[in-house]
């Protein structure tokens, strides 16, 4: 192909379009700016002596850099079992959540499944009223689930809204691929999981990442159904340091060192110590997260 054709095949934008362009382009720069610079203040005073800070607060790139706040948190007992429960109710969790979705969202996306309406109904339901938070309780304590980590698991077993949208996913699949592996001789569950799970990894990637996030920063129902401090997720461990200023038990279960991190630092790096798991697993799901949620928004 010729270079005049290549240039022909460009599409011409008039300077209208291309103000328009700049001017998103700038509007979306300074959002990104926006949403980065929380973050970018908090890593650097995580790692600012804490006498600088208190010489020039406004300073964000420190002329010393000191790692005491961080040192400090691995020694903290809380710190290593919170990670622990943490990982565990994401991970188990996460992986309860979209099995669920997919086993419930593939039969209730067949039109011909009797009662498919009232069942939908029901379930659309629940996204509007529930029981509440003591009959909530009082369920899981008569489960006998108080002070597990199942209770940070099960009462959220499953999303009425995500499940609604992984269904509407599914039915955008072509039944003429079903009706093909009919032919083939598999059954339900060998087309779920040959070729229905297969072509729905943008909504499975997207639903991940929206319930891995969710377990990661849940802290509420620990609060009521966990009493064990060694089993306290991550998060309402950070909750009690940063929002109820309880730094002073790192301090004393810290070894004795020279200098320990002040209050204001501790709480810098507790707060990046916490969330770098999940920046670094959305870099793996983000080309799937817009493609699933748009595919499973457009057919109800």
């Amino acid at each position: 192909m010729t270079a005049h054709a290549k240039r022909s095949k460009k599409v011409k934008h008039s300077l209208g379009d291309r103000i328009f362009s700049v001017f998103n382009h700038i509007l979306l720069g300074f959002l990104a700016l926006a949403c980065i610079f929380p973050l970018f203040y908090v890593f650097m005073y995580s790692i600012t002596p804490y006498n600088e800070y208190l010489a020039n607060p406004l300073r964000l790139f420190p002329p010393e850099i000191t790692l005491t706040a961080y040192k400090e948190l691995l020694t903290f007992p809380l710190m290593k079992t919170g990670y622990f429960s943490t990982l565990f109710v994401t991970v188990i969790g996460t992986a309860l959540n979209i099995f669920l979705l997919c086993i419930t969202a593939y039969p209730l996306s067949k039109r011909n499944l009797k009662g498919r309406n009232i069942i939908m109904a029901l379930i659309t339901f629940t996204m509007f009223f529930n029981g509440g938070m003591i009959p909530n309780y009082m369920l899981v304590r008569e489960l006998h689930l108080l002070d597990t980590y199942w209770a940070l698991i099960f009462p959220g077993a499953i999303s009425a809204y995500n499940l609604i949208l992984m269904r509407n996913f599914v039915s955008a699949i072509p039944s003429s691929l079903e009706e093909a592996a009919y032919i083939d001789g598999a059954n339900e569950l060998q087309i779920l999981g040959r070729v229905i799970v297969p072509l729905c990894k943008p909504a499975i990637a997207t639903f991940t990442l929206f319930h891995a996030v969710g377990h990661w920063n849940s802290y509420f129902n620990a609060t009521m159904y966990i009493n064990d401090r060694n089993k306290w997720p991550l998060m309402l461990i950070v909750r009690e340091m940063v929002a109820e200023s309880g730094t002073n038990m790192v301090h004393q279960s810290a070894t004795v060192m020279e200098d320990l991190a002040q209050p204001f630092t501790l709480q810098m790096a507790v707060i990046i110590f916490t969330i770098i798991p999940i920046l670094c697993v959305y870099p793996f799901v983000q080309k799937y997260f817009m493609q699933g949620m748009l595919m499973g928004s457009v057919k109800g």
